[in-house]
């Protein structure tokens, strides 16, 4: 152990710090209201809804045309009415005068339906003829326009009996406008002829029903007709459903997008783009699990033999030399299977739902370098830590410590594996430059890696040619695949302070994106 760290001293009595298990932070569940349940029942809501929220404005609007229809024809005849019944006064000796005859009131009031109602009153308002109590119109702007001989209408009562009015005034004085002064009141009867709505209801109710029945029929035939279209519509997505049902389950190929609806051709896009990626996922692991049983073979077809050889000797020296062979056998086994799990859960963790936090690097580097001085001793390999310079600041990132721990004794492992004994292993946390990101070096001075070779050593099982270090070929790949996690660069280099050919050493250098937040440290 060098002197390289002031703190940190091969003499000091070292007890690991402990790190809390993550804790798994469940995805929020999806609310019921935003999960559509059938995309059949969406668009068929979506279109009869509409329908059935203007149907019952149509029946409205249908009223308010047919009462507009039915009162029409009945106001004509009213205005003929009173057309009649203005002829029937005169001015007799400068007084108003007109009395209907017994025949003619008769006809004016025979109607099975309705109850006709007519009023004849004079310029003072005197009762010529007629019913006193039909109600007079009041002075208002279209009373003026019926002072011009105009009929109107307005609605009324009598008796309490709702009644449809048409009246007009009646000049007793024609000469009135042609004199070159004219009173400015001229001398003006009431004629007014009413009756009561019976037959208007009768009429409106009958157009209602001959516009609102056929709709009752028209109705239900629209829905069924929505139905069928909507149905034959989505035809084409559950063909699509039953083609996929219908692969094998190991059919990974795109769908032919031509065979689709141009409308969820996007669709199939992505679900194509997806079975790539499943398609890639699964090979690698297929290729994983066969480069996996593999390197298996080795380190227990080596444990069988020098068990079968064991039972076999019967010379003590023989079975403890046996044994020692067992154990080293199965220590390599042993490695291989926990690189195996770290690996597995190394690229199963942007699935695991952990959350990254705010991590003092210097301090997570200071402990795991610390978890390898006994290695370091027992390979007679100086192993040391750089801390940052003092003005450099805290170097903190964003990230997760079990994750990073294993990254880092990956590196420090394979240092030390291909140093040889008298070299030298230097573990460095700095940052590059002023506020710059922060970078984690491992540096050794072991034989180096050539840089054709410097890409392929991240692969799973690589190991370089003429390289007599025992390994599984797994812990760069582990490396790799966490500094992908914590969206890391790594680079290897030569080490710049060797001076040997032979031994050129080697540098990985991991540069750490800054935190969008500067969070607080992991204790």
């Amino acid at each position: 152990m060098n002197e390289r760290d002031a703190g940190f001293t091969a003499g000091t009595e070292y007890t690991p710090a402990t790190t809390a298990e993550p804790t798994y932070i469940p995805p929020n569940p999806e609310p019921d209201e935003n999960i559509r349940h059938s995309l059949f029942g969406e668009i068929l809501d979506w279109m009869l809804a509409p329908l059935l929220l203007l149907w019952p404005m149509s029946i409205a609007i249908t009223y308010l045309v047919a009462k507009s229809i039915a009162n029409q024809p009945f106001d004509d005849a009213l205005e003929d009415r009173v057309t009649v019944l203005s002829q029937q006064i005169r001015n007799v000796g400068g007084k108003a005068a007109g009395q209907l005859h017994p025949s003619g009131r008769d006809i004016l009031r025979a109607d099975d339906v309705d109850s006709v109602y007519y009023l004849l009153a004079g310029p003072d308002g005197e009762l010529l003829d007629g019913d006193r109590d039909l109600p007079r119109p009041r002075l208002n702007a279209a009373d003026e326009h019926a002072r011009s001989g105009a009929v109107e209408f307005r609605n009324d009562s009598i008796h309490g009996t709702p009644i449809r009015v048409a009246y007009t005034y009646i000049n007793l004085d024609p000469l009135h406008e042609r004199s070159p002064q004219p009173p400015l009141e001229p001398p003006l009867a009431l004629v007014q002829v009413a009756e009561t709505l019976d037959k208007r209801a009768h009429l409106a109710g009958e157009i209602i029903k001959g516009v609102i029945l056929p709709q009752f029929i028209i109705l239900p035939v629209i829905l069924a007709l929505v139905w069928f279209a909507l149905s034959r519509g989505l035809t084409p997505l559950a063909e699509l459903q039953q083609r996929i049902r219908a692969r094998p389950q190991d059919d990974l190929s795109p769908i032919d997008p031509r065979q689709v609806p141009e409308e969820i051709s996007p669709l199939v896009g992505s679900f194509n783009d997806m079975l790539e990626r499943l398609g890639e996922s699964m090979a690698m692991q297929k290729r994983f699990i066969a480069d996996a049983a593999h390197q298996m073979k080795t380190p227990l077809a080596g444990m069988r033999m020098q068990s079968e050889l064991a039972l076999r000797q019967l010379d003590p020296a023989e079975i403890h030399r046996s044994l020692e062979q067992l154990a080293k056998s199965s220590e390599s086994a042993t490695r291989l299977v926990n690189q195996l799990l770290a690996l597995a859960r190394a690229e199963n963790q942007p699935q695991a739902g952990l959350a990254f936090a705010g991590i003092d690097l210097p301090v997570l580097a200071r402990e795991t370098v610390r978890d390898w001085v006994q290695a370091s001793f027992a390979g007679e390999i100086d192993l040391g830590f750089e801390p940052p310079a003092a003005d450099e600041g805290p170097v903190v990132i964003a990230g997760q410590p079990l994750m990073l721990r294993e990254l880092l004794s990956n590196l420090i492992d394979n240092a030390l594996r291909y140093t040889p004994a008298g070299g030298s292993v230097t573990v460095r946390v700095r940052r590059d430059g002023a506020g710059g990101p922060a970078l984690l070096e491992v540096e050794d001075t072991g034989p180096g890696i050539a840089p054709n070779e410097r890409e392929r050593v991240f692969e799973r099982f690589y190991r370089i040619l003429g390289s007599n270090t025992q390994g599984s070929g797994l812990g760069l790949a582990i490396v790799r695949e966490i500094a992908r996690q914590h969206g890391a660069e790594i680079d290897i280099f030569n080490n710049p302070r060797c001076q040997s050919k032979r031994f050129p050493g080697c540098l990985f250098r991991l540069t750490f994106p800054p935190p969008l937040h500067e969070p607080d440290a992991a204790p």
